[in-house]
């Protein structure tokens, strides 16, 4: 508790009871990605009187303040996570909306090596890859 509320006093957030349940529950959660409706959930199960309107206002403050990274992959609602400083890449299951989270240094080389032939420099990037379970992908001819 006492590290939530030192995150919202170091970002000039005032440490609200709302503030501090929703930092909790991506503290509690670990690396995952949650929607605002996912976060309204784990509250009302937690018997918190916390409404929707005020999970989004939080959600938007914290993204302002660099506490949580969202994200908006194709075909699904946004999704936010905590904003935990390393840079990652994403894979969305398009059956189940799953979020896979990966690292590849060769797949980070090779990018600023393209960038790097066409004359540019990378400044920040996003990688999502769309992907089914091998078993249930469909065959190319």
């Amino acid at each position: 508790m006492e590290q939530e509320t030192k995150e919202l006093r170091r970002v000039g957030l005032k440490v609200t009871h709302p503030r501090m349940r929703i930092l909790q529950i991506f503290d509690e959660e670990g690396v995952q990605h949650l929607t605002a409706e996912d976060v309204y959930k784990k509250l009302l199960a937690h018997q918190e009187d916390i409404g929707l309107a005020t999970v989004y206002r939080v959600l938007t403050q914290f993204e302002a303040a660099g506490i949580i990274v969202k994200h908006n992959f194709e075909g699904g609602q946004a999704v936010y996570e905590l904003d935990r400083g390393k840079h990652h890449d994403h894979m969305i299951d398009v059956d189940s909306g799953k979020v896979i989270e990966f690292v590849s240094e060769e797949i980070e080389r090779l990018q600023h090596e393209i960038a790097a032939k066409h004359g540019y420099v990378i400044e920040d990037h996003s990688l999502v890859l769309y992907v089914r379970p091998k078993q249930r992908a469909p065959r190319k001819s």
